[in-house]
């Protein structure tokens, strides 16, 4: 009872907040009266009929399930190279700590120039973004491999595949689903800015289109809407994690 009434009063306690903010501290703002409760939830009935906020929102999940394949690709082989073989993990690391610290918003133009406007620019950027947070679970996962289990695996004449996919494999997953948790949000803070990369569709050409219309009550709404579905996202990833754990 408890786990679900004390977020539930954190939430209200948040919508008080905001709209005492604007009805006691903003009441004199024209502009702040715009981003008020009860025009927002206007805005925001007025997006969902319409079908518009359901367009964007399907385009950015389409980014964020490409962006994610992507860093799981290059992340996970990266891992297990650093986990398994010292030598690996000697030479790259001082690369892949410098890279792992550049924003990956600091690649934006570079990203522009070299993939040009649309959809590419922005899967290398939530790519780029993600694949961090999954080496480093990847290698850690590899390193926390009970060295017994090697050895048992060695005793009964198993093979380098056979020991990657028996004990390898299943023993960094936890690890991984933790990785991907981690890297989902990056995404997400990374998705919004890079969608306002030329490209027509997604929440962050949303965050734009209703400021350059001066919409506020559909600004509003969109960045609610994006921290629902962001919060809905890590909630999925930590479900996942947790049954995995469980078994």
């Amino acid at each position: 009872m408890r786990q679900s009434v004390l977020p539930g009063l954190g939430l209200a306690a948040t919508g008080f907040l905001w709209w005492f903010s604007i009805q006691f501290l903003g009441h004199d703002s024209i502009l702040l009266q715009r981003f008020s409760p009860d025009q927002t939830l206007v805005a925001a009935e007025d997006l969902i009929k319409n079908g518009e906020l359901w367009t964007h929102t399907l385009a950015s999940l389409k980014r964020v399930a490409l962006g994610l394949f992507f860093a799981v690709l290059i992340g996970v082989p990266l891992g297990l190279l650093i986990g398994i073989f010292p030598i690996f993990n000697r030479i790259s690391s001082t690369s892949f700590q410098f890279l792992r610290m550049i924003s990956p918003l600091a690649w934006m133009p570079i990203a522009v120039i070299a993939l040009g406007v649309g959809e590419a620019p922005v899967i290398f950027l939530v790519s780029f973004a993600a694949v961090w947070p999954i080496i480093i679970n990847v290698s850690a996962g590899v390193a926390a491999i009970d060295p017994q289990w090697l050895k048992l695996a060695n005793s009964v004449g198993a093979n380098g595949i056979e020991r990657l996919a028996h004990i390898v494999i299943p023993a960094i997953a936890a690890h991984l689903l933790t990785g991907i948790r981690i890297a989902i949000g990056l995404i997400w803070v990374v998705l919004v800015p890079a969608e306002m990369l030329g490209i027509n569709a997604g929440l962050g050409y949303l965050i734009l289109d209703t400021r350059d219309r001066m919409a506020y009550g559909e600004l509003m709404a969109a960045i609610l809407f994006i921290g629902c579905l962001g919060f809905s996202l890590d909630w999925v990833a930590r479900l996942a994690h947790r049954k995995f754990a469980d078994h």
